[in-house]
């Protein structure tokens, strides 16, 4: 199974190791489940999007072509490409303000190009969006937080699963979806965060196929 990374976070992936100052969780729970996947034979792709110099930023030119179904920037065309070849896509990034990165939200813009990854169906009755990425089998997010996981999704209502799931890949018609939430990490002792570590490599390193993705 190949499963395409996709990790939003300023510190970069390489800040995954326990450095003071230069660490960062979500390279660490990011790191952590590449390596469980690669642990269970999958092909795992990562796209850091700091690391490459993503810009989130939908450019006037960028607007024209996605009317166009056609690509301007090179780095979203390849990011296109990876996502077409993906069985399974996981999302890591932290929380901010209850909803992701703007790195992870420009990917989400400018990446999801109508035409190119889903194609917009005039006069439907039901929902207008067909899915293009047809060998892609689900998406997984893992996101890190300081908020208590009930406060995030009963008080204010999971606005990140709201927008990628149900607001992205699950209106062009994309099944399995499933979330891993890290939740009031600064709360935690070392020893419990590394423990969501080493539980999130024994997850994907027991990964079989996309169904066993699927998380509670």
């Amino acid at each position: 199974m190949r499963i395409l990374f996709v990790v939003d976070h300023p510190y970069t992936l390489a800040s995954a190791e326990n450095v003071p100052h230069r660490r960062s969780f979500t390279a660490a729970v990011a790191a952590a489940a590449v390596r469980g996947a690669r642990r269970a034979g999958h092909d795992a792709d990562v796209i850091d999007l700091t690391a490459d110099e993503f810009s989130p930023v939908m450019s006037r030119a960028d607007l024209v072509a996605w009317r166009m179904a056609e690509v301007v920037d090179p780095l979203v065309a390849d990011y296109q490409r990876r996502l077409r070849e993906a069985d399974h896509v996981v999302f890591a990034f932290p929380i901010w303000w209850e909803a992701m990165p703007a790195a992870t939200k420009g990917f989400l813009d400018r990446v999801l190009t109508k035409g190119i990854v889903f194609d917009e169906i005039s006069d439907a009755a039901g929902i207008p969006f067909r899915n293009k990425l047809t060998g892609l089998r689900g998406v997984t997010l893992l996101t890190i937080m300081t908020t208590p996981h009930a406060v995030y999704r009963w008080w204010f209502g999971s606005p990140a699963t709201k927008i990628i799931f149900k607001g992205t890949f699950g209106k062009i018609g994309v099944k399995n979806l499933s979330w891993r939430n890290y939740a009031s990490v600064t709360e935690k002792t070392p020893q419990q965060r590394q423990n969501m570590i080493t539980q999130t490599e024994q997850h994907f390193a027991a990964l079989r196929d996309v169904r066993s993705l699927q998380s509670r």
